[in-house]
């Protein structure tokens, strides 16, 4: 970082509002007070503070709550960078005072970007990277979350109306051919009724080395119990959308595993 800037604005970041503290090179309090976490607002207090010159925005953290204000002003042509915590921390415990108040935060913030600028680190391409993966990955635990919630339903069903059904396909429940077979077939009844020619045939179209292994554990399962359990007919209309609900999970995982690699490939330290 240089020291070529005519305004030093420190922002301690909220969730829905920020706290600015702007300073000159002299020290001279040019802005200090609440930012609401704002687009417009964002842009018109950068707007103001850059009439004295050269602007440095700098954040207690450049991704989630801050991300924006980094965004922002990126758009507008200014220089950003971030106080990283633990430098934080440290030069706040050579200012007076002991409350921790955004004020107080924001001020620090902007002082150490004026007299202590090797504290500060520059938010680059990479950084934009990790924020990019770290919102895809989570929304990746969550879709795992899902799949794993609706494949255990779909086991709990089986092994309440035909628990050998369940042992046979259950340990296999996100596999394609399982899945295509409860979507098109449904539960213990449908396929049954299904019969082994049309199982067979969907089974080896989505498992063309396990589909005939698949089958014969299907129809020897269903061989095991001759009595239908109450609630055999309601599996077999809620089995079947269980299943598309699972395979729409599990495509969406797999757009999201193409994101990631897609981001990773194209990261600047890659290969």
């Amino acid at each position: 970082m240089t020291s070529s800037f005519g305004v030093f604005l420190g922002l301690d970041v909220g969730k829905g509002e920020h706290h600015a503290v702007g300073l000159g090179p002299d020290g001279q309090r040019l802005h200090d007070g609440p930012l609401p976490n704002s687009e417009p607002k964002l842009r018109a207090l950068f707007d103001k503070l850059a009439v004295h010159g050269p602007l440095l925005v700098v954040v207690d953290q450049p991704a989630t709550i801050g991300a924006l204000p980094v965004a922002v002003a990126r758009a507008a042509g200014h220089e950003v960078a971030y106080l990283p915590g633990l430098a934080m921390r440290r030069i706040a415990d050579l200012y007076p005072g002991r409350a921790k108040t955004d004020a107080r935060d924001a001020f620090v913030v902007a002082d150490a970007a004026r007299s202590l600028p090797h504290a500060l680190r520059q938010v680059d391409v990479g950084d934009d990277a990790l924020a990019e993966l770290d919102v895809l990955v989570g929304f990746d635990d969550d879709l795992a979350a899902e799949a794993t919630r609706i494949s255990n339903r779909i086991r709990g069903l089986l092994t309440g109306v035909h628990p050998a059904l369940e042992r046979a396909i259950g340990p296999r429940t996100a596999h394609p051919a399982v899945l295509e077979i409860l979507s098109r077939c449904g539960g213990p009844a449908g396929i049954r009724k299904a019969g082994r020619r049309k199982l067979t045939a969907i089974a080896t179209a989505h498992a063309p080395r396990m589909g005939d292994k698949l089958v014969a554990a299907i129809m020897t399962a269903l061989d095991e119990q001759t009595v239908t359990v109450p609630g055999t007919a309601a599996a077999d209309t809620v089995l079947p959308r269980l299943a598309d609900s699972l395979k729409a999970v599990l495509q969406q995982r797999k757009q999201v595993a193409a994101e990631v690699e897609g981001i990773l490939d194209a990261h600047p330290l890659a290969g």
